[in-house]
């Protein structure tokens, strides 16, 4: 029986591994090879393509941004659906995961009939006022942070529902306002389960594609993110830069990640802390 149990073991081991190769190693192995074919002639050329550069830096600002929007939202609907009954919270909670569920490219179109210009619901009285929401950065941001808006969320809400609220209680029965709860006592106990929602979050804000195609529409270099230049580069034939754009993404999420998972504590660093405590 337990020779079996091992060779099941094995067999999963060998079946996980040869999957995340097939689906991940691979692929991303044959970016940067192609991106280093001829050196780093092609890393080169496309960081000296100004089209490239404000490409890159776009996208940083657009996810920052959003990233810091659904922070705020995020931690604070997290407080809402722990913390508070109130009716309507189960459709509230569902409709958090809806953009894990609609493609992005329906989010966009959503947004592009609400605020476009010439026909939106709000898009043409906004337009009068100077304020343009789609085809300009703000629509690609609104397009990002709906894409990101689960991430923070889902990571909260389970440690919120962990720590309970007796801490929360015992502060405010001494006397601590709500903001001193929230930073002594809230805070310290979600601070890596939000760490993990911003690396998450950030990472699948360079990497958007859908939704910010359709509300960035066909304008080239202005609203052009990173993700819309590799497609453009690729299907120009100019294949070196689009390999270089490529690779840069996958560098700076996986880079956060590795940041992530250095900075976290072991869980044995939480559990003497609490021996001592007790």
């Amino acid at each position: 029986m337990g020779n079996r149990s091992r060779t099941i073991t094995w067999v999963l081991r060998v079946v996980v591994v040869a999957y995340l190769l097939l689906l991940v190693a691979w692929p991303t192995g044959l970016i940067a090879k192609n991106t280093f074919a001829d050196g780093f002639g092609g890393m080169q050329r496309a960081l000296s393509d100004p089209d490239v550069t404000h490409a890159l830096w776009l996208t940083v600002r657009v996810s920052v941004v959003a990233v810091l929007i659904n922070l705020v939202f995020g931690v604070g609907m997290s407080l809402l659906l722990v913390r508070y009954d109130f009716p309507g919270k189960r459709i509230l909670s569902a409709l958090i995961d809806l953009p894990l569920s609609v493609s992005p490219v329906v989010v966009g179109l959503a947004l592009v009939l609400v605020y476009n210009p010439r026909y939106g619901w709000l898009g043409e009285g906004l337009h009068d006022r100077g304020i343009d929401i789609v085809f300009a950065t703000p629509g690609i941001v609104m397009a990002t942070c709906f894409v990101v808006l689960p991430l923070i969320i889902r990571e909260v809400v389970p440690v919120l529902e962990e720590m309970g609220d007796e801490q929360e209680q015992a502060a405010r029965s001494l006397g601590a306002s709500g903001p001193q709860t929230f930073w002594r006592i809230t805070l310290p106990g979600i601070k890596w389960a939000i760490v993990y929602g911003v690396v998450l979050s950030l990472a699948r804000s360079l990497g958007e594609f859908g939704a910010v195609k359709i509300v960035a529409g066909r304008s080239i270099g202005d609203m052009e993110t990173a993700t819309l230049l590799v497609q453009r580069e690729y299907q120009n034939f100019h294949e070196d830069v689009a390999y270089s754009v490529s690779l840069l993404l996958v560098v700076a999420s996986v880079l956060c990640l590795i940041v992530v998972a250095i900075l976290r504590p072991s869980e044995g660093s939480h559990a003497e802390p609490l021996k001592e405590k007790k």
